[in-house]
């Protein structure tokens, strides 16, 4: 009994170093990744400052585009809303004679 625990202690504190150890090479690592990650964010973010141009240009057509068509839309229906209105007034019109 008196040699498991003298043994007990010594197998915990091998344990614990290797454990330590495999912590500090996990964390080596993860900091190697998190320097590529960064590496390859900070790429990604030049290339769409790049495209940042483009990408107004494409909005700017966009909007110039619904603006003609909600135009169009509007003087569509205002021209067809006046000729049906002509056309009930004059129904209304010939029932009420």
């Amino acid at each position: 009994m008196e040699f498991l625990s003298s043994l007990l202690p010594i197998i915990l504190y091998v344990v614990a170093i290797i454990l330590l150890v495999i912590l500090i090479v996990l964390a080596i690592r993860l900091i190697r990744v998190i320097n590529k990650v960064d590496i390859l964010v900070d790429n990604v973010e030049e290339k769409v400052n790049s495209l940042n141009g483009a990408i107004s240009v494409v909005r700017s057509v966009s909007n110039s585009i619904s603006n003609i068509s909600d135009t169009v839309t509007f003087g569509l229906t205002s021209a067809f809303s006046k000729i049906f209105n002509r056309f009930n007034k004059k129904k209304e019109d010939g029932k009420y004679e």
